[in-house]
């Protein structure tokens, strides 16, 4: 360790003694004729390890640069959020640009969580499926990227089945269901009693992709934001069942600038206005 600190073993022993000293605590102890961590060395070397992580991060920050000449976006992504909307929405960040790409790093959780990670400037932007409301108590804007209608999907033997005289034939489907705490459930549910419609909830479900998984195996009718309609069909070999224009997925960026102007958001916003809710 001397060798590698180019300093004098006496001089790293007296640091180390220094450092247990104002910690009231030891580091190492002796295990043959080596030394090993003590439980308190342990805890110690992690929080060292994640305190100079930071540091090198906080560079790479600071020159908006990772390795090998990528730019870093960092986004935090509303977990009950469509993955292939997300997809969909990021991609354009992937593609090249003149000295290079984004490396992109997405972080999932509940909106209140990923706005206090925006606050501390620790992500560049939130994707959210429903915007800051006024008693929020960080300051961000709300950037709206687009909008969709919903459509239902299902096996092809569902789709048969419940396809004809839609959306009347919804009438004690089993469907698959976000949970109660997503602003698509609430959408639905509201256009269910508006029209007189009484589906049996089969499942219900907080990550969007398991409840696809669970849509192609036949277990019952789901939506997808109509944006997104046909690469669903395709990645998971279900067929239309019919189309809710009236119950509409808003998509939106959220920063703390009144303005976009991170060069990926730009690129981002621009993409989904003008490629992907373009038609929509």
């Amino acid at each position: 360790a001397a060798e590698i600190l180019h300093l004098a073993q006496p001089t790293l022993s007296g640091q180390i003694k220094k450092l247990e000293k104002s910690i009231g605590h030891r580091l190492f102890e002796r295990s043959g004729r080596s030394l090993s961590l003590t439980e308190t060395g342990q805890l110690v070397f992690r929080y060292a390890d994640e305190i100079f992580g930071l540091g090198r991060e906080l560079v790479d920050v600071l020159h908006n640069r990772t390795d090998e000449g990528k730019s870093r976006l960092l986004v935090g992504v509303q977990g009950a959020l469509p993955k292939l909307v997300v997809y969909e929405l990021l991609r354009p960040a992937l593609e090249s640009r003149e000295d290079g790409e984004y490396q992109v790093t997405c972080f999932e959780g509940k909106i209140s969580e990923l706005l206090g990670e925006l606050a501390l400037h620790r992500i560049d932007v939130v994707i959210a499926d429903r915007p800051l409301t006024p008693d929020t108590n960080v300051r961000a804007f709300n950037h709206l990227l687009g909008k969709c209608g919903v459509t239902v999907l299902g096996t092809g033997q569902l789709s048969r089945k419940f396809k004809n005289k839609f959306p009347e034939s919804l009438d004690s489907a089993p469907m698959l269901l976000p949970t109660q705490n997503t602003t698509l459930r609430r959408q639905l549910e509201q256009w269910f009693d508006d029209n007189d419609i009484h589906p049996i909830v089969a499942h219900e479900f907080e990550d969007s992709a398991v409840l696809k998984v669970f849509g192609q195996a036949g277990h019952g009718l789901f939506v997808t934001p109509t944006a997104i309609e046909a690469e669903v069909c395709r990645q998971y070999s279900v067929k239309v069942v019919g189309r809710i224009p009236t119950v509409v997925e808003r998509f939106y960026a959220i920063s703390i600038e009144k303005r976009l102007k991170h060069p990926a958001v730009l690129k981002i916003s621009e993409s989904a206005r003008n490629r992907l809710f373009g038609e929509h």
